[in-house]
């Protein structure tokens, strides 16, 4: 029986029992390039590019391959942005409110003053409209966007000096991430938007007089408690920090759905991962930094209060000057107003009762 007969009549399992394989297309390797905001000395958040890319790679039997690159490595820390949007990368992982000097709509993104918390945040992208909303947004900037992790709660930074009342913050020059350095700018204080990379120097030489960063298990590393002891709780303006992917437009139309789906579940495992890996390090790093004498303290109320007041009537004037953060933060802020009333009955009343119990 010569070859063609036998397909004929045996049918495709014949074919293999006879040795015989069909012709396969070979699918061609894809090469991605990310670049990080984050420098790799910081597992957690510099770590969720590395997840993202290995995952890819094992979801595709390594015929998909992207390689993270630290800031300065392609393109600065800050340009990620500028990057994915021209096509110089494929994508990049960043934290959307360094980018508030474009637009100030690009802070909700990460985190906002008196904002939505990690879960409340997480439930507005993927069961609300906060990706339906972000995604035309990024239209404009060539980019298609996906969460990318989460902080929690963050700490209210290192201070030379104690924060007692509203006239300890005038004039204070603060490292500030973003968006939040509006608030504290009303508020007397002189905020700076510097690298991760970069402030502990900035801290150590006096150019400022106070830092915030993310919590204990980076601030660790990065060493602040070497140059500023008072460490204060909450960060008001991170309830809940979350980062992005940013994928050029360009790069993830001309995917196969396949790979697109491949993008989206590994961009959601490094999302989910991230927030895990913090929840975990945090506490016993918190532990080892008083040890170490770090004066934990919180916030006076009339500082709360007074950043609160600020904030709101921020909001209010980026509503009435600005049509994207309009949009956007009219659903954000309803969304929240019903996250808050859920989680006071729920989440929050068990938090209390939880962490006044003898454990």
């Amino acid at each position: 029986m010569d070859r063609r007969s036998l397909i004929k009549h045996a049918g495709i399992a014949g074919v293999f029992a006879a040795g015989a394989a069909p012709a396969v297309h070979a699918q061609a390797a894809i090469r991605w390039r990310i670049t990080s905001s984050f420098p790799k000395a910081l597992d957690t958040i510099h770590g969720a590019s590395d997840v993202f890319a290995q995952k890819i790679s094992a979801m595709t039997g390594g015929k998909f391959q992207v390689t993270v690159h630290a800031p300065g490595e392609l393109v600065p820390a800050l340009g990620v942005v500028d990057a994915v949007q021209a096509g110089t990368v494929e994508a990049g992982h960043t934290a959307p409110y360094y980018y508030f000097g474009k637009d100030d709509t690009f802070a909700m993104g990460t985190a906002i003053p008196f904002g939505l918390n990690s879960r409340q945040l997480t439930a507005w992208y993927y069961d609300g409209n906060g990706m339906k909303l972000f995604r035309e947004f990024y239209d404009q900037y060539n980019i298609v966007n996906f969460p990318g992790g989460n902080t929690g709660a963050q700490m209210g930074g290192w201070y030379r000096k104690e924060i007692k009342t509203l006239a300890d913050i005038k004039g204070m020059k603060m490292r500030i991430g973003g968006f939040a350095g509006k608030v504290l700018s009303r508020m007397g204080a002189v905020p700076q938007n510097i690298p991760g990379g970069e402030i502990y120097q900035a801290l150590e030489k006096g150019t400022i007089d106070a830092t915030e960063w993310i919590g204990p298990y980076d601030d660790e590393k990065l060493g602040f408690q070497k140059v500023a002891k008072n460490y204060y709780y909450p960060g008001w303006w991170e309830g809940g920090a979350q980062l992005d992917f940013y994928i050029n437009k360009a790069a993830f139309n001309a995917l196969s759905k396949e790979n697109q789906a491949i993008v989206e579940a590994a961009a959601a495992y490094a999302h989910t991962e991230m927030q895990a890996r913090y929840d975990a390090r945090n506490p016993a790093a918190l532990k080892r930094l008083v040890a170490g004498g770090a004066k934990v303290l919180p916030f006076p109320k009339v500082v709360m209060d007074e950043a609160y007041k600020q904030s709101m009537e921020l909001y209010a004037e980026l509503s009435a000057s600005n049509p994207n953060w309009k949009k956007i933060y009219t659903d954000y802020s309803a969304f929240r107003k019903d996250q808050n009333l859920w989680f006071r009955f729920t989440e929050a009343t068990f938090d209390r009762y939880m962490q006044s119990a003898k454990l």
